[in-house]
């Protein structure tokens, strides 16, 4: 008869295979490169890569920007420079575009393992599951990351040979030499990067609940959407405060003679504030959630 029947209390903490480690399953190594090799990913990547030379190729067809009035934009002085072209190209796409690659790289990562029915065979390898969630959450992280970057770093190549490298000129009037335009870009960078961690959270949270992408990846960007329009809303006062969307420009404050911090402060804080309460979610819920997929 087994000791347990006899009434004896349980032996110590089952054992596991030798050399088996719960840190070292699903190595972020590993996930990166499964998910580099997503179609999803080339060809978000692709459209990224294509769209300074789509922007290059507009004003080529349509001929210089120009102010009315003597009074330049920043959109008016894209062609005065590499940087000036870069500037313009993460104006027109920070609102929107680059939305959609973080929803998409943090909404699909969790709930495609649940549509393709593999997230419980990762879980049974096994993968704890606060380890699986913190790689796919590094790798979504790097691959956002990159977009964010790969987006500049191509306009202001394009931009440079076709217009030069040169000052960035300054929509309040004046320039910043070309030492000083990098780190303004590589702040603006990171701060658009900051600004995107909403969405991402959103989509990562998201992701865990459900087993359809298209509905974690939709729904973070609806919800980013809403927020946008709700920031128009001027009857709202100081409640705009408490949205992302009210903050996500305000690297703008990056291209002025002189760099004030305040607004990218504020922005900042609240972005993360937001981010670490959803991951936090998504980490509380996916544990107790019961996986059938």
């Amino acid at each position: 008869m087994s000791t347990l029947a006899e009434g004896a209390a349980p032996a110590g903490p089952q054992e596991v295979a030798d050399g088996y480690r719960a840190g070292r399953t699903l190595p972020v190594r590993v996930e990166l490169v499964r998910q580099l090799k997503r179609r999803r990913t080339l060809v978000m990547g692709g459209i990224l890569f294509a769209l300074p030379f789509v922007l290059l190729v507009a004003f080529r067809i349509g001929g210089e920007p120009g102010g009315a009035n003597n009074q330049i934009s920043l959109m008016d002085s894209a062609t005065a420079s590499g940087a000036n072209f870069a500037a313009v190209n993460l104006f027109a796409s920070a609102g929107f575009l680059l939305v959609v690659p973080v929803a998409l790289f943090f909404g699909d990562t969790v709930a495609s393992e649940a549509g393709w029915s593999s997230l419980r065979y990762l879980l049974a390898a096994p993968v704890p599951r606060a380890r699986l969630l913190w790689s796919k959450l590094v790798v979504a992280l790097i691959l956002s990351l990159a977009a964010i970057v790969l987006l500049p770093l191509v306009a202001l190549t394009v931009g440079s040979v076709a217009y030069g490298w040169g000052p960035l000129e300054l929509p309040t009037g004046g320039s910043l030499p070309t030492g000083t335009a990098a780190e303004r870009l590589a702040i603006t960078v990171a701060y658009v990067f900051v600004s995107q961690l909403v969405t991402a959270a959103l989509a990562f949270w998201l992701s865990t609940k459900t087993d359809a992408p298209l509905g974690a990846v939709g729904g973070a960007v609806g919800l980013t959407i809403i927020g946008n329009v709700l920031d128009e809303v001027t009857a709202l006062g100081d409640w705009r405060d408490f949205l992302p969307a009210h903050w996500q420009y305000a690297w703008l404050d990056t291209v002025r003679p002189e760099l004030d911090w305040t607004r990218l402060i504020q922005g900042t804080s609240l972005s993360v504030t937001y981010a670490l309460v959803l991951f936090a979610l998504a980490f509380r819920g996916f544990a107790r959630k019961d996986i059938v997929s």
